[in-house]
Order: C-alpha cells, then structure tokens, then sequence
C-alpha cells in the first residue's frame, strides 16, 4: 500500500469571497489566490472539494457552486477597475453582499454535506453567518491574515500574526487548535533566472505603510532604476506618481502599472532584488516570498512575519533603517545565489510542501470527532516529524 492511498480523504466545503472571481486575473487579491491554491493543495492530496464562488473558476474542485453572480456584482460593488483601485469592498457583515452569498453557502451546503465534513472559510467574521447556519460542522479559518477572527479553529500565515490577534483581544490563553501555516506559492508560476537585469522592484500597492517611499529612497541615493507595480496611482506626471497618501518623485522611477502573473514573473525574475518595506506587522507579505522562486533576493523590514521567513543574510536583508536599506542593496552579493533562494522557496513555501502541513492539521481536527482533544492520535508526534511544523528552517 503507498504513502498516499494510506493518507485520510477528507470533504472540503471552500467559501470564496464575493467580490471576485477564482481566476489568476484576481492575483492582486491574495485571499482570493489563497482558495484556488488550497483546492489545488487539496485536490492533489485525493480529497473531495466543493467551491462556493461566482462564475468564473480555475481552482481544481469536484463542483463549483455559484453563490455570486457577475451581476450582482456589478449592482453592488459597481464598475471600476480593480487592476489600478483597490478592491471595492467593505468589510461589514451587515452588507447584502455578504449576508446573500452566506444564506446561500448554508442552504447549498447543507445539501452536500455528510457527517465530519469541514467548512472553510476565508472571510472572517464577514463569513461568520455560514458557521452559525452549519452548527453541527466544524468550520475552519482556513487562512487568516486579518484581525475579525471568530472560529474555534483558526489557521494563522505567521505566529506573528496570531500572537497580535490574540493581543488584540486580550487573549493571553494559547488555544489548541490554532495552527500556523505559511502563505503558499505553486513554483510553476514563477521562472529561475540566474542573471539579473539593471534595476530594482516594489511590487504592491501604492499606500505609505507598504514602504514604497523607503524603496524609491534607496534606490535614489544609489543611483538605480527602481520599476515599480501594483494599485493605487491616480495619476502620474513627469517624474511624479501620485496616489492618495503619497506622491513619489524621482526621474529614476517608472509605474508600469498591474502586474498579471506573466508580468509578474518576468518583473521579479529580472531585479536585482525586491523591496517589501512595510511599516506596519506584515502578516505575511506574499511579494517577500513570490520573488524567492525567481531566484531574487528581498530586501524587508525587521517586523511581522518577516524574521519568520527571511533568513537575514542568506535569502535577503531585515532592515531597519534607511542607511541598513542602503547598504543591503549595495551588498546583494553576499547572499545564497540564485538557485539556492529558489530551492529555499519550494522546500518551504511551495504547495506540495504546504499541503502536507494542511493535512497533518485537518488530520488532528478530524480525530476531534471521537473524544476531542483527549483523543489519543493516530499518527502522533513521531509521525508528525515528517510534515516539520512552522517555523522554517535554513536548509
């Protein structure tokens, strides 16, 4: 009998968000990326998934369920163009956007479901209504890197962000069944290359606490071309780009706008390094490990998730100030070479690597169903080794 005919099957039901669609279009929307991943994550584990989202789908499941349409969409986030704003959305329960598409997930799954099924859901506490509706299901945040958390079962992208959310709710207690699992990258989507063109990237969205004032900053007073991607120009102007917190000076600046997967690569693969200088306790910072697979060093802040993922020194630079900024960008060739930052990526960070973790958790959850957390396990701690829990380590 192999590995994986011995591995537990399980049923998934995925809620998705109702703002977009299950395609690599929405890759600006991390959490939309998050679902199709995990059902990619899940499918190839042999497990059965059901998805709940709008019309467009190119997550692998067993049946795709529409709870959103197009154009209820259109009625309710109205027409704007999402590859320049941010997404249009409000985070308020309350909104007939979230309520509609929940009251439909309960009805829909309810009429799928079987006895120790599980309900993931990506929403927080926007989605908390379909836990509600679904007493009698174990309902997981399956990828949390917000702070409206409500679930018994909560799956944080770094303990960084799990330890701020339990402050948050001044919440000294540790809780069994949270578990950290990092964010999750398919290695096919981005190309290895060695040589590096001219120039350095930010890559994300155009707001102060991104820091992409710090890497225009840097790359001014070394000299360099920085290209810069994502949302939130209004405008550009000569040498100005404008957003609504922030306009960024410098002739050696270029905005070249949405970065689709294509241009995403190609953009990542080509710099010299990437800088994801936030300001603010990243939860995860998705673009400080993207550029990895391309064999790109990064060069981060020295809080949230990063000292978790950014081993300083050898993929990349923490910094945390501008003259450490300065010097890492100066001295990239000291780190790991490029194959080496790639392997590092898919050895932590890619989806077979990923979904074992998942499994090793859905398999602890599942168990819960005979006497909870005295359950003696199946599998246990030894068993365990193999799936190496968070936190990563230098390979």
């Amino acid at each position: 009998m192999t590995e994986e005919s011995m591995t537990p099957k399980f049923r998934f039901h995925v809620v998705s968000l109702p703002h977009t669609q299950t395609t690599s279009d929405y890759i600006a929307c991390a959490y939309t990326q998050k679902v199709v991943k995990f059902c990619t994550m899940m499918k190839s584990l042999g497990h059965e998934v059901f998805l709940y989202a709008s019309e467009d789908n190119e997550a692998p499941c067993d049946e795709l369920i529409t709870i959103v349409t197009k154009a209820e969409q259109q009625q309710w986030f109205g027409s704007y163009d999402f590859t320049k704003e941010f997404f249009n959305v409000d985070w308020k329960p309350e909104k007939d956007y979230w309520t509609k598409p929940n009251k439909r997930a309960i009805n829909e799954i309810q009429d799928r479901s079987e006895p120790t099924d599980f309900v993931c859901l990506i929403g927080g506490v926007c989605q908390k209504q379909i836990a509600d509706g679904l007493p009698a299901m174990m309902s997981v945040e399956f990828g949390i890197g917000y702070s409206g958390v409500f679930s018994k079962f909560r799956v944080y992208e770094s303990y960084a962000w799990m330890h701020y959310v339990h402050g948050l709710l001044a919440d000294d207690n540790g809780h069994f069944f949270d578990a950290v699992i990092p964010n999750y990258f398919d290695p096919k989507d981005f190309t290895l290359k060695e040589t590096k063109e001219d120039y350095y990237l930010f890559i994300g969205r155009l707001i102060e606490r991104k820091g992409p004032a710090i890497a225009a900053e840097v790359t001014r007073r070394i000299g360099s071309k920085l290209l810069m991607a994502g949302q939130g120009v209004d405008y550009k102007h000569g040498d100005k780009i404008v957003a609504k917190e922030l306009t960024i000076i410098g002739d050696h600046i270029e905005h070249v706008g949405h970065a689709d997967p294509a241009l995403r690569n190609k953009l990542m693969g080509g710099a010299k390094a990437v800088f994801v200088c936030s300001t603010y306790l990243e939860p995860f910072g998705g673009t400080s490990i993207e550029p990895l697979f391309c064999g790109t060093p990064v060069i981060t802040t020295d809080w949230g998730a990063f000292p978790e993922n950014i081993i300083h020194g050898e993929v990349g630079y923490r910094t945390r100030t501008l003259g450490e900024a300065i010097w890492a960008a100066k001295n990239l060739d000291k780190l790991q070479p490029p194959a080496n930052l790639r392997q590092y990526a898919i050895d932590n960070f890619g989806l077979e690597r990923v979904a074992e973790m998942y499994q090793a958790y859905f398999e602890q959850l599942h168990e819960l169903w005979d006497e909870g957390w005295y359950t003696e396990s199946s599998t246990g701690v030894a068993d365990y080794q193999r799936y190496t829990r968070y936190p990563i380590t230098k390979k």
